[in-house]
C-alpha cells in the first residue's frame, strides 16, 4: 500500500506548479451533490520553497476530514515532517501557544481565536475543508432546501449549542426566511446522533461529514438530502464560503524557515489533489492513520470539501465567514475581526 500512495502523491506533486489546488471529485450521482469548490486563487508560494537542512515542520491536525486531506502526505514517510492527530481542538491551542507545534489544521474560528490571544503568534495560509454539514433524513422525506426544514425538530451533531454549526444554520435559516425550526443539542456527539438515526425512523439530523456518510451506509433507508454548502452559496450574497478548517503556521516559523513553511503549503495541496483524484488510494492510507474505515472515507471524500485556497481568494472567503459568525456572537471569534496581519498572502 505505501508504495501506491507514494506513487499517488509523487505524481500530485508534479503535477502541481504552485498554489493549492481545490478541485474535487463529483459525489456519486445517486445522491445530491455538495457545490464543487470554486477554482483557488494564484498562491504566492516564495520563489524560496523547500525543504530546509535539519529542519522538521511539527504538523498537528485533528482526526476527521482535515487530517483526512493531508493523510497522503502523512503516509508519504516524508522525513522532513512530524504529524500528529488529535481527537480534540483544546488539545491543539496550548502546542501552538508554547511554540510546539509549527502547524496546525483547526476550526477557522478557533484559528481567529488563537490569533487574538497569542497576539499575532499564528498566521493562516490556507483554507483547507469548506463546509461538511449534510442534512440526513429519511429516503421518503423531501428535502432540497433548508426551507423544507419548516416546523421540523433537527438533531444537530456538533460541539453542542453554541458552536458554529449551530451559527452556520441560523445563518441559513434566517437567509432564508425559516423561523420555525427545532434544534436538538440535547445529544450532540455524532455517535448519540447516530444511534437516535437508526432508533426512529422519521429522524433528521444534520451531521458533519463523515459521519453523515457512516449514518446512510448503516441504514439504508436514509439519504444524504442536503449539502448546507450548497444552500450557503445559494443563499448567500457576500462572496463567502462555509469554512470549516484553516491552515495555521506559526509566526516565528514563517519568519526563520520560509522555505520549509512555503514547501509545506506546496506539499499540502499536492496531498489534497492526490487525495480527491484517488479517494480509493486515500481511504486505505486515512484507515491506517486510524480516522475512518477506508470504504467509508472512499464514499465521504468527494463529500468533504477537500480543498487549498490561498491569497485573496483566502482572504475574501474567511473574512466573509467569519464577519457572519461576528455577527451572532463576537465572542466565538475571539471578540473582534482579526487584522490584515492574519492572512499570510
Amino acid at each position: 500500500m505505501k508504495n501506491s500512495i507514494l506513487a499517488a502523491f509523487i505524481t500530485a506533486s508534479l503535477l502541481l506548479l504552485s498554489g493549492c489546488s481545490s478541485n474535487s471529485p463529483s459525489a456519486p450521482n445517486a445522491e445530491k451533490e455538495p457545490p464543487a469548490p470554486a477554482p483557488a486563487a494564484d498562491a504566492a508560494i516564495p520563489a524560496e520553497a523547500g525543504y530546509e537542512d535539519g529542519v522538521v515542520t511539527r504538523v498537528a491536525s485533528l482526526s476527521g476530514p482535515t487530517s483526512m486531506g493531508l493523510s497522503l502526505l502523512m503516509s508519504s514517510e516524508n522525513e522532513h515532517y512530524d504529524f500528529q492527530i488529535y481527537t480534540a481542538a483544546n488539545e491543539i491551542v496550548p502546542l501552538l501557544a508554547k511554540g510546539e507545534a509549527d502547524a496546525a489544521l483547526i476550526p477557522a474560528n478557533l484559528a481567529a481565536n488563537v490569533y487574538q490571544q497569542t497576539n499575532g503568534a499564528v498566521k493562516v495560509v490556507n483554507i483547507n475543508t469548506l463546509g461538511v454539514l449534510e442534512v440526513v433524513a429519511p429516503e421518503s422525506q423531501t428535502i432540497d432546501s433548508i426551507s423544507d426544514l419548516q416546523g421540523k425538530t433537527v438533531l444537530l451533531a456538533a460541539t453542542g449549542k453554541g458552536a458554529t454549526p449551530e451559527y452556520a444554520v441560523r445563518t441559513l435559516l434566517q437567509a432564508a426566511g425559516v423561523n420555525d425550526v427545532t434544534l436538538d443539542f440535547s445529544n450532540p456527539e455524532p455517535a448519540n446522533v447516530l444511534a437516535a438515526l437508526s432508533s426512529n425512523p422519521e429522524t433528521i439530523a444534520i451531521l458533519p461529514q463523515p459521519f453523515a456518510t457512516v449514518a446512510v451506509q448503516q441504514n439504508e433507508s436514509l439519504a444524504l438530502k442536503l449539502s448546507l454548502s450548497s444552500e450557503w452559496e445559494r443563499l448567500m450574497n457576500d462572496g463567502s464560503q462555509l469554512v470549516t478548517g484553516v491552515t495555521v503556521v506559526s509566526s516565528d516559523f514563517l519568519a526563520t524557515h520560509p522555505a520549509a513553511a512555503a514547501q509545506f503549503i506546496l506539499d499540502q495541496a499536492a496531498s489534497v489533489d492526490a487525495v480527491n483524484a484517488d479517494p480509493k488510494a486515500a481511504g486505505e492510507a486515512i484507515e491506517a492513520l486510524g480516522i475512518v474505515k477506508a470504504p467509508i472515507a472512499e464514499k465521504a471524500i468527494p463529500r468533504c470539501n477537500l480543498v487549498c485556497i490561498t491569497g485573496e481568494e483566502m482572504q475574501q472567503s474567511l473574512e466573509s465567514y467569519l464577519s457572519t459568525l461576528h455577527a451572532f456572537d463576537p465572542a466565538i471569534i475571539g471578540g473582534e475581526m482579526p487584522d490584515e496581519n492574519f492572512y499570510q498572502k
